[in-house]
């Protein structure tokens, strides 16, 4: 498929009105329109795995985003807090283009993936961190997501172990108690919450 233009012209309406006010163009976002507000809001109301998940609640992409940046803090302590920040956003385009799962992502093909890279651009700007981060910290995010997808797997979508295993990968090892937590699906508004509260964290480490 062609990539789609970087200009909205003659496109129709190509901007996501969100509650905060700002108008969000999806083939050319501006940094200055995005609220992490807006952002915490969209990812705590969208379902992973299209919903087909155990529990009273969705699995929503806000607490996997949780879970794979413990999952990162957990394998090395003494990650620099923007690269924590990273793996807590980068899922963040969601807020906009929903969860689609990886086979439909495959059928699709690069018109959504370059849709999905300028918005993680524009998200990665608003909050200080480089447009396009460094391949060895992609590989490590990459690493911590298969591990939560892993957990999520075999804790809330009915996968066994070894299915699990060959599609993502090994346990992460996570710790029972986090596991506990992380795993149990959270309302919305208690969703929203913990993504604000630990993306404060991230971005003011000392406070």
């Amino acid at each position: 498929m062609t990539t789609p233009p970087k200009t909205s012209q003659a496109a129709g309406r190509v901007w996501q009105r969100m509650l905060s006010g700002r108008r969000l163009d999806l083939l050319d976002p501006s940094p200055l329109d995005v609220e992490v507000e807006d952002i915490a809001h969209g990812l705590a109301r969208v379902a992973r795995w299209n919903g087909q998940t155990s529990g009273a609640h969705i699995f929503s992409v806000a607490q996997h985003t949780l879970l794979v940046e413990a999952v990162m803090r957990e394998r090395n302590p003494r990650i620099d807090a923007r690269l924590r920040l990273a793996a807590l956003l980068h899922d963040a385009p969601e807020y906009v283009i929903g969860d689609m799962i990886s086979p439909f992502k495959a059928v699709i093909g690069e018109s959504y993936k370059a849709v999905e890279r300028r918005l993680l651009a524009a998200i990665h700007i608003r909050f200080g961190l480089p447009a396009a981060l460094d391949e060895a910290i992609e590989r490590q995010i990459k690493a911590a997501d298969r591990g939560a997808a892993y957990l999520e797997a075999t804790s809330l979508a009915g996968f066994t172990k070894a299915e699990a295993k060959r599609l993502f990968g090994s346990d992460p090892g996570l710790p029972q108690t986090m596991q506990d937590d992380y795993l149990t699906p959270w309302s919305a508004g208690k969703a929203e919450k913990r993504f604000l509260t630990r993306f404060q964290a991230l971005c003011d480490p000392g406070s």
